[in-house]
């Protein structure tokens, strides 16, 4: 049963006069986190606001929100009002988040990681390297792999721009592991942690299962220009990061080589992004002003809108690279609103988001907006989906419980958004682009 706003209130009330003591649940997971033991662990107390509006759908939510523990359900949700400037004022609501309870981030983590490649672009100001130029990728031995050209692109050549394109059309995992390779582990975690985001731990490539040092060595590469002029060079590089203590281990079992182990699987040397973060870098790219000056990327204009655009865009309106859509559908990672959902996307929505899903984790991060009723919002969401615990096995529970659950919510936060009385209607124009390659 939900609880009534009126207990809800209660219970928040009890919670801030310290009368109540929580503690962070851990059975579901069987985490065990040094970097976390003997620290007070804050647990979100509930949003009675966001309980409000599931309860209105009491059917679609009732079996995840009774077991929200079991389900590491962590959602925020950012409403948006306009001043009379058209000046946006954030109202953040937050049901079950927690920095200290790690989830696997999964593709989420090749968000900043675009960003960084542009921010790196910019910082080297080097006259005539920019997104659109040629990137070579060598190889210094071992496992690494080189890239001379790109087949899913007009002209076949590499470039960070059609990198980039791919990771936010499609979350291409090759795509982000060249700019892994680009930008190097110091880089990016040096600079994400400089910028406040502490708990920000990336530190491998996806896809392709690599040693810790072998994620630590990253590939040469160099620009060229069209006539084969070196723009810019980078030699191979061996991270020399120190990595936060960590000893996080989840789940009963995880299979190996095809055998289940008994065990619960270590996550201490995967990344890592809590969703607060996740969440506020997308806001750093929709509304950089409205963010502190060190969390503001060094990005132009240009990148901004390149960004949104491809955030944005569908797989379908995409002439390079060209998908197909049995296989990569127009809302195919657009979880919020849409879930696994293969139709035509709904007049008027835009999502500009990125998502990730692996390990049993779902995630997505999102602004919306509704053009037609004139709405906007932003909506983050983590959920778990592995009811038995066991790892690697490919038996998640993503299309019976965490997709249908995604799917449900951003149509709930729609619809309410979609009656709630705005004194000022927000001018959308910024965010409406043209689809055309």
């Amino acid at each position: 049963m939900f609880p009534t706003p009126r207990i809800l209130f209660f219970i928040l009330f009890l919670g801030m006069a310290g009368l109540f003591s929580f503690s962070p649940a851990t059975s579901f997971y069987q985490i065990f986190d040094q970097s976390v033991v003997g620290k007070k662990v804050e647990i979100a107390m509930p949003d009675s606001f966001i309980y409000s509006i599931l309860q209105k759908n009491f059917s679609l939510f009732a079996s995840i929100l009774d077991k929200q523990e079991e389900s590491g359900l962590q959602i925020i949700y950012t409403r948006i009002d306009r001043d009379r400037k058209g000046s946006p004022v954030f109202t953040e609501h937050r049901l079950g988040v927690d920095n200290n309870r790690y989830f696997y981030p999964a593709s989420t983590v090749k968000l900043p990681v675009a960003i960084l490649a542009l921010q790196r672009l910019n910082e080297l100001k080097i006259p005539g390297l920019d997104k659109n130029s040629t990137l070579i990728t060598g190889s210094a031995g071992g496992r690494q792999t080189a890239v001379c050209n790109d087949p899913s692109a007009p002209d076949g050549r590499p470039t960070i721009a059609h990198y980039i394109k791919k990771i936010l059309l499609v979350s291409d995992n090759d795509a982000f592991n060249r700019l892994y390779e680009f930008l190097g582990q110091e880089y990016i975690n040096n600079n994400l942690h400089q910028m406040g985001y502490l708990q920000a731990h990336l530190i491998h490539r996806l896809e392709v299962s690599l040693s810790e040092e072998e994620n630590r060595f990253t590939n040469p590469v160099r620009f060229i220009d069209s006539t084969g002029k070196i723009l810019y060079e980078k030699a191979a590089e061996n991270s020399q990061l120190s990595y936060a203590t960590r000893n996080t281990r989840m789940g009963n079992g995880y299979l190996k080589a095809g055998q289940l182990v008994n065990e619960p699987f270590d996550f201490s040397k995967k990344n890592r992004l809590t969703l607060t973060e996740l969440n506020n870098i997308v806001k750093s790219i929709m509304f950089p002003e409205s963010v502190p000056k060190h969390q503001r990327f060094n990005l132009t204009a240009g990148d901004y809108a390149f960004l949104r655009r491809y955030m944005s865009m569908m797989p379908g309106e995409s002439f390079s690279p060209v998908y197909d859509p049995g296989e990569n559908w127009d809302t195919y990672v657009k979880f919020l609103l849409y879930g696994s959902e293969k139709g035509a996307s709904r007049p008027g929505i835009r999502i500009f988001n990125k998502v990730g899903d692996a390990y049993g984790f779902l995630t997505d991060a999102a602004y919306i907006i509704d053009t037609d009723s004139q709405v906007e919002f932003m909506l983050s969401a983590v959920i778990y989906c592995n009811s038995d615990g066991v790892f690697n096995d490919d038996q998640y529970d993503y299309a019976t419980v965490g997709l249908p659950f995604m799917k449900h919510l951003g149509q709930a936060i729609l619809e309410y958004e979609r009656t709630r009385v705005r004194k000022y209607k927000p001018d959308l124009s910024a965010f409406i682009f043209n689809y055309k390659d």
